[in-house]
């Protein structure tokens, strides 16, 4: 297995970008939670990020089949350190001020991500997806494996803003990386409005069209509602508010999760690859099962003392971040290699407006909930809505989650195995 320059140079920065951010999307929760101690807040923050990526999602997939991916990419990436540069010279740290740069930052990610996400394909051989994603996950994990352990040390010494200054020089590096990937992308540049929401209707168009890319769309949207509030709030407010860690252990728990992560997709890329996505329904029987331990430890049944519960979840987020690579990666390749790359851009971001618009609706509800009942209540019922979206999908769609669809196969391909 072999890839070449433009591979590595594209893996290695992105591998930068994440490490900077791990630290500080560790630190940002924990300055919340010790300013506010509310999960409601927290929620806000995300939503901050989430609300006006999906607003500007459609917009950037069109870009990004129009315009240079690659300056996308770069520019889009300095441009994220500048503003950080910038909130750390004019002290921008109050939570409102915060909260704005939140939506800046989502803003100029969504355009990055589009570019990213369509470029990324065009750098391997189709037959490779799966082990360049596990390659890039698994650099991706590292980064945050390294991070989240870094980023609560460094922000037990130096806080929120030592936390920033090194994201925001983390973006810099990522961009030198990324200008020397040689990558020639030519089509025909917007010249009206008119053409935005055409390009939109495109790419709207072919999603719905296929079956194939539809059931997978709808599945990973029902998961995200449930699975999103569980990673992004119910999980750090119940480390830090119901079980009391520090700031450093908060991080290690994270990093845990990290390690298995990195652990599942080494074995995706090197064992497993295209066949990974055989074992996508034993992966979420197995990811349920590792919610349910988790809700154990922070019940009123749990009898762990804090450092027993520490070892026990370690341990748990260890596997589970294993068990998540199993379906995280065969599912990003099979969408990957179902769509031709001149139309990467409109489709990807109508299918992550869709799903982006399900995450939303979650963390609307857990905050306000985290904040009138026990955390392990909530974990249970976001465990009871993910077991209904997994059945329900096993019983109606197995043959279409299962298969694997090539976008040179076309129609005739995909009606050939009922999907279509």
């Amino acid at each position: 297995m072999r890839f070449n320059r433009d591979f590595w140079l594209f893996a290695v920065g992105r591998f930068v970008s994440q490490l900077g951010w791990a630290v500080q999307d560790v630190a940002l929760p924990l300055y919340v939670l010790d300013k506010t101690h509310s999960g409601s807040m927290m929620t806000a923050f995300i939503l901050a990020e989430m609300i006006p990526a999906l607003i500007v999602m459609p917009f950037a997939g069109v870009v990004g089949d129009r315009y240079n991916r690659k300056k996308l990419m770069v520019w889009f990436d300095i441009a994220r350190g500048i503003l950080l540069f910038g909130v750390l010279a004019f002290n921008l740290l109050e939570l409102h001020q915060l909260i704005v740069v939140q939506v800046i930052m989502a803003v100029m990610g969504t355009f990055f991500g589009s570019a990213t996400s369509a470029m990324f394909p065009d750098l391997v051989e189709p037959d490779e997806l799966e082990r360049a994603n596990s390659i890039t996950a698994s650099m991706n994990i590292l980064a945050r494996l390294i991070g989240p352990a870094l980023g609560g040390f460094i922000y037990a010494i130096g806080g929120i803003r030592l936390a920033i200054l090194i994201n925001a020089v983390s973006f810099f590096g990522s961009g030198l990386f990324e200008i020397l990937i040689k990558y020639e992308w030519k089509t025909r540049e917007l010249e009206s409005f008119s053409q935005v929401v055409e390009d939109l209707k495109e790419g709207i168009s072919y999603l719905l069209s296929n079956r194939y890319l539809r059931t997978l769309m709808f599945f990973a949207l029902f998961m995200i509602a449930f699975g999103q509030p569980f990673g992004a709030v119910l999980m750090p407010y119940s480390f830090r508010e119901v079980l009391k860690f520090s700031s450093y252990q908060f991080g290690l728990l994270e990093s845990a999760f990290m390690l298995g992560a990195l652990a599942g997709n080494m074995l995706v890329g090197i064992k497993f690859g295209r066949k990974a996505g055989r074992y996508l329904f034993h992966a979420l029987l197995l990811d349920g099962v590792m919610i349910l331990l988790f809700t154990w430890a922070i019940s009123p049944l749990s009898s762990l003392n804090k450092a027993g519960a520490f070892l026990f979840l370690a341990t748990i987020n260890v596997l589970w971040g294993a068990i998540e690579a199993f379906f995280n990666v065969p599912l990003n390749a099979k969408i990957q290699r179902a769509v031709p790359s001149e139309l990467r851009g409109r489709v990807f971001s109508a299918m992550a407006v869709m799903m982006h618009a399900s995450g939303p609706l979650g963390l609307m509800g857990v905050g306000p909930l985290l904040d009138r009942f026990p955390a392990w209540k909530v974990a249970l019922g976001l465990w009871t809505g993910m077991g209904i979206v997994v059945a329900y999908f096993w019983a109606r769609h197995r043959d279409v989650l299962l298969a694997d669809v090539g976008a040179g196969d076309g129609k005739e391909t995909n009606r050939s195995q009922g999907i279509t």
